[in-house]
């Protein structure tokens, strides 16, 4: 069984940057493909950014496309998220997670296994 832990989380200005990480442990995941969602206090989680197994295939939801960038080290078992010109709109906790099937999925159904998240605050 896989486990996820996310770090790199804070508190950050606006148009500052961010890089969260994401280190599985359990079974190696180079199989898997990996995602990030996140979900702001009173509402639903929210897909952010996927990769595929390989890192060959990366989907990202249209409001952070151009500011953040996905990755993988499968040799570490990490995948990580670089988030840059950060707005108040991106706070929310930011929780990664596995899918089996190894593509880069938006659906969170997609995915079985979830890390406990990582706070990641803005200020204007």
């Amino acid at each position: 069984q896989v486990q996820l832990v996310e770090s790199g989380g804070g508190l950050v200005q606006a148009g500052g940057s961010l890089r969260l990480s994401c280190a599985a442990s359990g079974r190696t995941v180079s199989g898997y493909g990996m995602g990030w969602f996140r979900q702001a206090p009173g509402k639903e989680r929210k897909f952010v950014a996927a990769i595929s197994w390989n890192g060959g295939r990366t989907t990202y939801t249209d409001s952070v496309k151009g500011r953040f960038t996905i990755s993988r080290d499968n040799a570490k078992n990490t995948v990580y998220l670089q988030m840059n010109s950060l707005k108040p709109e991106d706070t929310a906790e930011y929780y990664c997670a596995a899918s089996p099937s190894g593509s880069s999925h938006f659906s969170p159904h997609e995915y079985d296994a979830w890390g406990q998240g990582t706070q990641v605050t803005v200020s204007s």
